[in-house]
């Protein structure tokens, strides 16, 4: 029998794994990377595109499961309030289709625009300067990011008041 019930701990475990990676990405590795030269280095460009590629695979898998595990929420209305059609199951499902457009922007557009941007064709060039394209692309990153990382948070917090209505005194097991 089909319980949408057991969707929600796929949701939130997804949730909490890309979110929590982000944030080691983003304020951990990067940086480090950053403070220790790496990035000045010539050979940084296809290094941090081979991680940024290898994350937004992930990232997809995420935002594909998050999706996927609304939808199956949305099927059929239950006791819980994601699961309902209500308001905050169409804020459920309105993130999680943000979620997955963010991640395809990021996977198919600014990554390997960034990536293409920062690899030098001559390599018997001195290190040249960052483009100035670059740096409106990190911009456009950070902004994407910000958004990815809000869109878990919110999604993460509807999951969890439901699953503490679930898993809360007076819940049928």
């Amino acid at each position: 029998m089909f319980s949408p019930a057991r969707w929600l701990p796929w949701v939130m475990a997804a949730g909490a794994f890309w979110l929590s990676s982000s944030l080691l990405l983003d304020l951990v590795i990067m940086p480090v990377m950053y403070t220790s030269g790496m990035m000045a280095e010539p050979g940084f460009a296809p290094a941090g595109y081979t991680l940024f590629w290898t994350f937004n695979r992930l990232e997809l898998v995420c935002a594909a499961l998050i999706l996927t595990g609304v939808l199956a929420l949305r099927r059929q209305p239950g006791e819980f309030d994601v699961l309902n059609g209500g308001s905050r199951s169409r804020w459920a499902l309105g993130i999680g289709l943000l979620l997955i457009t963010l991640t395809l922007i990021c996977t198919y557009g600014l990554t390997p625009e960034m990536g293409a941007l920062g690899v030098s064709l001559d390599s018997f060039a001195e290190a040249n300067a960052t483009p100035a394209a670059m740096d409106w692309l990190h911009g456009a990153y950070w902004a994407v990011e910000i958004l990815k990382l809000s869109g878990l948070g919110l999604l993460t917090g509807l999951c969890y008041q439901d699953m503490s209505q679930q898993n809360g005194p007076g819940a049928i097991s």
